[in-house]
């Protein structure tokens, strides 16, 4: 079977990927894969962005999204795609001839009300029968975006995520090092009106957890790949009193501020 292994920490929100679908599929008509992409309104490979945090904390997490590769397609669907070895979702434009129903199900997948057919990513099926690369994968400039036989990445997928809901089939893309949620702030002292560095933060996670971090030489702290719940977080410097911040709730990431420490 094959996939997509997007890696989120090499992102870096070019747009290419999505500028590449539409260089492959805007005015070419690649029957019996595909019929040509409108220029406007259809992403068939979407790049999307999160702004995590709140200034002067702030990190962008930017992922692309190929609607068209969901296996809930499959389970819907199956008549309307290509029967292919490889896996790859093509909804084929004759045999989904009025399918509105399918566009309006699954996000991703767009109706193309002149053509009157759902069209969506197809992992660029024409180009990989011929032994070629999906065009966005092709002019990736980073490397973030791969493609290839399932077995090639059995140990990374082991560690990815993917957009699917439980049950939905095996997927078609998966997700490394996306980042979550992250708790930041900074530790000073306001006697000397100097960064505190060294200072040991610790996290207490909603299931107890615990985790452990150090305040750098800028005197922020950050815990990174953390999900929303309740936490505590305690902060001991040589020198200074404890100080302690509880169950503070985490819906998205959160920049906590400044800490100001009392000398002893």
């Amino acid at each position: 079977m094959k996939v997509f292994m997007v890696d989120v920490a090499k992102c870096s929100g070019c747009y290419n990927c999505q500028i590449a679908c539409k260089d492959e599929h805007c005015e070419n008509d690649w029957a019996p894969y595909a019929a040509p992409q409108p220029h406007s309104g259809q992403f068939w490979c979407q790049m999307n962005q999160k702004e995590h945090g709140q200034i002067p904390k702030v990190r962008v997490e930017y992922w692309p999204i190929f609607g068209g590769q969901n296996p809930a397609i499959a389970d819907y669907a199956p008549e309307v795609l290509m029967d292919r070895e490889d896996g790859l979702q093509v909804i084929m434009p004759e045999k989904a001839k009025g399918r509105r129903d399918i566009a309006e199900k699954f996000a991703g997948v767009y109706f193309n009300e002149e053509l009157d057919i759902p069209q969506a990513c197809t992992g660029c099926a024409h180009l990989v029968d011929e032994g070629k690369l999906p065009h966005c994968v092709d002019l990736c400039a980073t490397g973030a975006l791969r493609f290839g036989e399932r077995e090639e990445f059995t140990d990374e997928i082991e560690k990815a995520e993917t957009l699917c809901a439980d049950g939905e089939g095996i997927p078609r893309v998966y997700y490394l090092n996306r980042p979550h949620l992250f708790i930041a702030g900074d530790v000073w002292d306001p006697v000397d009106n100097e960064i505190v560095e060294g200072a040991e933060v610790v996290l207490t996670m909603p299931n107890g957890e615990i985790r452990k971090t150090e305040t750098d030489d800028f005197g922020d702290f950050y815990f990174y790949r953390i999900d929303e719940g309740t936490y505590d977080i305690a902060i001991k410097a040589e020198g200074f009193k404890s100080i302690e911040r509880k169950g503070f709730e985490l819906s998205e990431s959160l920049n906590l501020g400044d800490f100001p420490l009392e000398r002893v």
